[in-house]
Protein backbone atom coordinates (compact mmCIF):
# COMPACT_ATOMS: atom_id res chain seq x y z
CA UNK A 1 0.00 0.00 0.00
CA UNK A 2 1.50 3.30 -0.73
CA UNK A 3 1.97 5.74 1.56
CA UNK A 4 1.24 9.81 0.92
CA UNK A 5 2.01 12.47 3.04
CA UNK A 6 0.81 16.40 2.33
CA UNK A 7 2.33 18.73 4.25
CA UNK A 8 2.35 22.26 4.96
CA UNK A 9 4.01 24.79 7.55
CA UNK A 10 1.02 23.85 10.13
CA UNK A 11 -0.32 21.07 9.08
CA UNK A 12 -3.77 22.36 8.75
CA UNK A 13 -5.27 24.42 6.08
CA UNK A 14 -2.91 23.28 2.83
CA UNK A 15 -2.13 19.65 3.47
CA UNK A 16 -5.77 19.42 4.17
CA UNK A 17 -7.43 20.40 1.17
CA UNK A 18 -4.11 18.44 -0.87
CA UNK A 19 -4.92 15.30 1.40
CA UNK A 20 -8.69 15.65 -0.14
CA UNK A 21 -7.24 15.90 -3.44
CA UNK A 22 -5.12 13.37 -3.45
CA UNK A 23 -7.42 10.78 -1.81
CA UNK A 24 -10.24 11.62 -4.74
CA UNK A 25 -7.76 10.89 -6.85
CA UNK A 26 -6.48 7.63 -5.47
CA UNK A 27 -10.05 6.35 -5.13
CA UNK A 28 -10.86 7.30 -9.05
CA UNK A 29 -7.34 5.64 -10.18
CA UNK A 30 -8.43 2.50 -7.85
CA UNK A 31 -4.77 2.94 -6.18
CA UNK A 32 -5.14 1.80 -2.71
CA UNK A 33 -3.11 4.22 -0.80
CA UNK A 34 -2.94 6.13 2.70
CA UNK A 35 -3.10 9.74 2.89
CA UNK A 36 -1.25 11.70 6.19
CA UNK A 37 -1.99 15.94 6.22
CA UNK A 38 1.31 16.71 8.69
CA UNK A 39 3.19 19.93 9.38
CA UNK A 40 6.26 20.82 8.35
CA UNK A 41 8.22 20.26 11.81
CA UNK A 42 6.73 16.26 11.95
CA UNK A 43 7.54 15.87 8.35
CA UNK A 44 10.71 14.31 8.43
CA UNK A 45 9.48 11.24 11.24
CA UNK A 46 6.92 10.31 8.62
CA UNK A 47 8.27 8.24 6.26
CA UNK A 48 6.41 7.47 3.19
CA UNK A 49 6.43 7.01 -0.62
CA UNK A 50 5.13 10.34 -1.91
CA UNK A 51 5.74 13.85 -0.24
CA UNK A 52 3.01 16.73 -1.82
CA UNK A 53 2.94 20.03 -0.73
CA UNK A 54 3.12 23.54 -2.64
CA UNK A 55 5.56 24.90 -4.68
CA UNK A 56 7.04 27.30 -2.26
CA UNK A 57 7.60 24.07 0.20
CA UNK A 58 9.25 22.31 -2.21
CA UNK A 59 12.79 22.96 -1.51
CA UNK A 60 11.94 22.28 2.88
CA UNK A 61 10.41 19.04 2.11
CA UNK A 62 13.22 17.87 -0.61
CA UNK A 63 16.11 15.48 0.39
CA UNK A 64 14.24 12.14 1.89
CA UNK A 65 13.68 9.11 0.39
CA UNK A 66 10.09 10.07 -1.24
CA UNK A 67 9.11 10.97 -4.12
CA UNK A 68 8.20 15.09 -4.00
CA UNK A 69 5.37 16.31 -5.93
CA UNK A 70 4.96 20.48 -5.77
CA UNK A 71 1.68 21.50 -6.98
CA UNK A 72 1.20 25.34 -8.18
CA UNK A 73 -2.75 25.17 -8.04
CA UNK A 74 -4.10 23.35 -4.83
CA UNK A 75 -7.87 23.50 -6.61
CA UNK A 76 -6.51 21.92 -10.03
CA UNK A 77 -7.44 18.69 -9.90
CA UNK A 78 -5.92 17.57 -13.00
CA UNK A 79 -2.30 18.90 -12.30
CA UNK A 80 -2.58 17.81 -8.49
CA UNK A 81 -3.62 13.82 -10.35
CA UNK A 82 -1.31 14.57 -13.14
CA UNK A 83 1.35 14.61 -10.90
CA UNK A 84 0.44 12.25 -8.61
CA UNK A 85 -0.23 9.65 -11.54
CA UNK A 86 3.82 10.22 -12.32
CA UNK A 87 4.98 9.94 -9.18
CA UNK A 88 2.94 6.42 -8.99
CA UNK A 89 4.56 5.29 -11.95
CA UNK A 90 8.24 6.09 -11.24
CA UNK A 91 7.49 4.58 -7.83
CA UNK A 92 6.27 1.37 -9.80
CA UNK A 93 9.91 1.38 -12.32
Amino acid sequence: MITITTVCGMGLGTSMMLAMQVRQVLESIGVQGKVHPIDLGSFKSSPSDIVVTTRAMEAQVSGTTAKVVAVDNLIDRSEIEAKVRAALAELDD
